[in-house]
């Protein structure tokens, strides 16, 4: 948190953070690799680089936690506006539907109630359709408790949740990346509000064409690989972006992206989590990349206090 003077103000008034930002895959195979006992199928192993990459930043959440994680997921798809769980517990059983042999996992999220309702007034602000998710029966999706799991498997910092609008789909990916940057702005001018510390998670692969596939083992390493080499090259070229700092103009080439590589990232995860952060114009710090049945993953992170200073 930051303290700061309002002008006429006597006392320091706490504003909230944005600490980091994290680009935070959603395969089920990394969950179903960790053989979790919330995870009923089992495996031997598989995908090390990535999860190597994710038990980094598990570190760092130990070493200093945020108050609060706010995830966007491209498989809780809303077609009438963004939508936020407004409900202090969701718990149940989440199932792939692509891949039910690997992740059948039982959650049990709790909800930052007051930080999602201040998201939805201020997304209002911003000209956007807000909804609160108030059915206790609703189920979760994978993308959202795969992304929360990877980054806290422990599951004791509260959560937010926001839907993935389809405004990029239905209408163009200029409405969409529009559509982003509002409620990028509407999420971090919440965040300053609360006075509480946050970490934002893009659940969102990169490259996603995949294979129609899969091995008789489905950890069996063998078999992995990017889908093809331009695809690989585009991921690089992205990644290259990343490293050196260079948001607005990742921001601006990711409709060729989106085109070129079937990139997830049309679903408006990173483009939600840079405008939050005020587009960032120093170097993130890639921890891990590989392929999950086909597609580009990586474990990136923009970390708003050292500003990359240490890379």
């Amino acid at each position: 948190m930051l303290l700061s003077k309002q002008p006429g103000d006597s006392m320091a008034v706490e504003k909230g953070l944005i600490t980091k930002g994290i680009l935070a895959p959603h395969p089920p195979h990394l969950v179903y690799a960790e053989n979790p006992e919330r995870n009923e199928p089992k495996s031997e192993g598989g995908w090390e680089v990535i999860r190597w990459g994710y038990d980094r930043l598990r570190k760092k959440l130990k070493k200093d936690p945020p108050d609060v994680l706010l995830v966007h997921s491209p498989h809780w798809q809303t077609v009438v506006g963004h939508h936020v769980l407004g409900l202090p517990e969701f718990k149940g059983l989440s199932v792939d539907p692509i891949f039910p042999h690997l992740f059948r996992y039982r959650y049990d999220l709790n909800v930052d109630v007051d930080l999602s309702m201040s998201i939805k007034l201020e997304g209002e602000k911003e000209g956007l359709i807000m909804k609160v998710m108030q059915n206790p029966d609703f189920r979760i999706d994978y993308g959202t408790i795969i992304s929360l799991h990877m980054v806290n498997p422990d599951w004791d910092i509260p959560v937010v949740c926001v839907s993935s609008n389809n405004s990029p789909y239905y209408f163009s990916n200029e409405v969409g990346q529009k559509e982003m940057a509002k409620l990028g702005r509407a999420t971090a001018k919440a965040i300053c509000d609360s006075g509480k510390k946050a970490w934002l998670l893009a659940s969102n692969s990169l490259s996603h064409r995949h294979f129609t596939w899969e091995a008789d083992i489905p950890e069996d390493m063998s078999k992995e690989h990017i889908y093809h080499h331009g695809q690989y090259l585009w991921d690089m070229q992205v990644l290259d972006l990343m490293r050196k700092g260079r948001c607005q103009q990742l921001l601006d080439i990711l409709p060729e992206f989106f085109d070129m590589a079937e990139a997830e990232v049309k679903a408006g995860a990173l483009a939600w989590m840079l405008h939050a952060m005020d587009i960032p114009d120093y170097p993130a710090e890639v921890h891990s990349y590989g392929s999950v049945i086909g597609t580009g993953n990586a474990v990136v992170e923009w970390d708003a206090l050292t500003k990359g200073e240490d890379l």
